[in-house]
C-alpha cells in the first residue's frame, strides 16, 4: 500500500552501481530502510544530493510490514535547508547529532512526539542566527525526554553531584564512577533550564562546554543499548573553537 509520511535522513549507503539504500526516521513508520535505484545517476529521479544527513524529506512510499527494505515512488526535500548544508558550522552541528540520532533511535514504530522534537529542532538549526556553539547541548537533553532517560532534577538545588547511572542529583557523592561534580553540576543543571530560545544566554567556556559533552555522551552511553562511540564530536570542538 502507499503511504504519504514524513521523514530524516540519518543514513545513505551505497548499492550497486548506481542505487543507494537510505534509512530514515519516519513519522508514519520511525526507522526505515528504502532502497532508490539510479540514484547516483546523473538526471535520477532521487538524487543522492537529496539524501543527504538530516535532509527533511515529504515522502509517498510502498510500506509492508513484513518488509525490511521499504520503497519510495515519490521525495522531496521539504521544507528545502537554505542554511545548514552550505554553513561549516551548522553542517558540523547536523553531522554530529546525525551520527547520535543514528545510535540512539532504534525503533521501526511510530513515534510522533519524538519525530516532531526531531523534525523541529533541524528547522531551528537551519534558521538560527545566535547560540549555535549550545544547541547541541540542548538538543541532546531535550532528547533524552524521548528516549526515556531524561534526568530527575528534584533535589536539584541541594546537589553537589549528578548520579548519571540513576539519572538523578544528589548531595552525596555517588557509588558509581560515572557522575559530574562541582562545577560541572550546577553548570548541568543550568543547561537544563535553558531551551532553544536562551541558547545565547548560556554563558560556558569552550572547555567546560567540551567537558559536558563528552559527559553526556557518557550518560547516552549507560542508557542507549549498544551505543558506542561518537567520533564527529572531535571535528565538531574543532570547528567551534
Amino acid at each position: 500500500m502507499l503511504y504519504k509520511t514524513r521523514g530524516i535522513v540519518l543514513k545513505l549507503t551505497d548499492y550497486g552501481d548506481t542505487s543507494v539504500i537510505v534509512q530514515v526516521f519516519t513519522e508514519k513508520f520511525g526507522l526505515q530502510s528504502y532502497l532508490i535505484n539510479g540514484a547516483k545517476k546523473p538526471r535520477a529521479k532521487i538524487g543522492r544530493n537529496m539524501l543527504q544527513p538530516l535532509h527533511l524529506l515529504d515522502m509517498v512510499v510502498y510500506h509492508k510490514n513484513t518488509g525490511n527494505v521499504q520503497r519510495i515512488k515519490e521525495l522531496k526535500n521539504t521544507p528545502l535547508l537554505a542554511h545548514l548544508p552550505y554553513n561549516v558550522v551548522k553542517s558540523s552541528i547536523a553531522l554530529f547529532l546525525n551520527e547520535v540520532l543514528y545510535k540512539a533511535v532504534k525503533q521501526q514504530t511510530a513515534d510522533e512526539q519524538l519525530f516532531s522534537y526531531v523534525f523541529g529542532s533541524i528547522e531551528l538549526l537551519d534558521n538560527l542566527k545566535q547560540g549555535l556553539a549550545n544547541f547541541h547541548l540542548v538538543f541532546l537533553l531535550g532528547l533524552t525526554r524521548y528516549l526515556g532517560f531524561y534526568p530527575d532534577y528534584v533535589a536539584a538545588n541541594q546537589a553537589d553531584y549528578f548520579d548519571m547511572h540513576n539519572g538523578v542529583f544528589t548531595r552525596y557523592k555517588p557509588e558509581s564512577s560515572q557522575y559530574l561534580s562541582p562545577p560541572h553540576t550546577q553548570n548541568f543543571f543550568l543547561l537544563l533550564n535553558k531551551g532553544f530560545d536562551d541558547l545565547n544566554e548560556i554563558k560556558l567556556s569552550n572547555n567546560e562546554r567540551r567537558y559536558l559533552i563528552t559527559r553526556l555522551l557518557d550518560y547516552y552511553a549507560l542508557h542507549v543499548e549498544n551505543f558506542g562511540f561518537i567520533r564527529s564530536h572531535e571535528v565538531l570542538e574543532e570547528v567551534l573553537g
